[in-house]
């Protein structure tokens, strides 16, 4: 296949992965970033904003599927979640299969974003921005948490890389306001890249987060799109004992919940807060 018909990620200088491009279905530069929805043979549809991957049809079930799962399992009774970011609608998506979840708040910078991706990626979604659970809030994250009056059981931060907009959700500031909207005993876990390439992102946050909850730490799960071996997803509580939950435990909740999962279970939860030496290296 020819040059012109091949797209490359730009995320990394001297590294890359390029995807065979069957047709670009949109493209387009908003306010605030430059997307690209294109189809490919191998990973279906793709998403790419700034040139770096954001979502794919073929793998994006892991990530969602790891970003929702873990803390609200963990926590022994979620029923308001914060969502900030997430507009293809996948974080959203897998909130609302927890029946016990009673309102869910999403804050989304670019309306854009959410419009494309009801189009070209109905599934991420599927029919989840129409749940009368769901408030949707077109807004800049950082300045919704330092103006919030709302609390919350979990906070999920679903940001682009800190990079452009999505930097201000990586910052001290953000960390410090978002903890003023989490109830007590609540979770909050956020994307922090790929260790193995990204690698000062998880000192940076493990160093914000460890000053302001009691347990800071992070998680891993290995999606292939976001290259570079598994990626660290930031966990922060100040009730301890949720990060520490048995197999059983976890597996008793998974059963009353009653929903099929393609990659998350009570196993796959319970590993994933085993670290490699080299991300642990990376918490000082």
């Amino acid at each position: 296949m020819s040059a012109k018909n091949v797209v490359s990620e730009s995320l990394y200088d001297g590294y890359a992965q390029s995807f065979s491009v069957s047709e670009v279905l949109f493209e387009v530069k908003t306010e605030h970033q430059h997307l690209q929805i294109i189809d490919t043979p191998f990973m279906g549809r793709v998403m790419l904003l700034d040139g770096v991957v954001q979502t794919t049809e073929r793998d994006e079930f892991i990530y969602h599927e790891m970003m929702v799962h873990v803390p609200l399992f963990a926590h022994p009774a979620p029923k308001r979640v914060l969502i900030i970011g997430g507009g293809d609608g996948g974080i959203l998506r897998e909130v609302l299969r927890h029946k016990n979840v009673e309102h869910v708040t999403q804050v989304e910078i670019d309306g854009s974003v959410i419009d494309m991706c009801k189009e070209y990626f109905p599934k991420h979604s599927n029919g989840a921005f129409d749940d009368p659970r769901a408030n949707i809030v077109i807004a800049d994250g950082k300045e919704f948490v330092a103006q919030c009056q709302d609390t919350f059981d979990v906070i999920i931060s679903d940001s682009t890389d800190p990079i452009g907009p999505g930097e201000v959700l990586f910052t001290s500031d953000f960390y410090k306001d978002e903890k003023t909207c989490l109830n007590a005993g609540g979770i909050m876990v956020a994307q922090n890249g790929v260790p193995f390439m990204q690698g000062q992102e998880v000192t940076n946050t493990f160093q914000r987060l460890s000053k302001l909850y009691s347990d800071a730490s992070f998680y891993v799960a290995p999606v292939p799109t976001y290259i570079g071996g598994v990626m660290s997803l930031a966990w922060a509580t100040d009730n301890e004992a949720l990060r520490k939950q048995s197999v059983e435990q976890i597996a008793e909740r998974v059963a009353a919940a009653g929903f099929e999962t393609r990659f998350y279970n009570a196993d796959v939860h319970v590993a994933a807060f085993a670290l490699p030496n080299y991300v642990r290296a990376l918490m000082k």
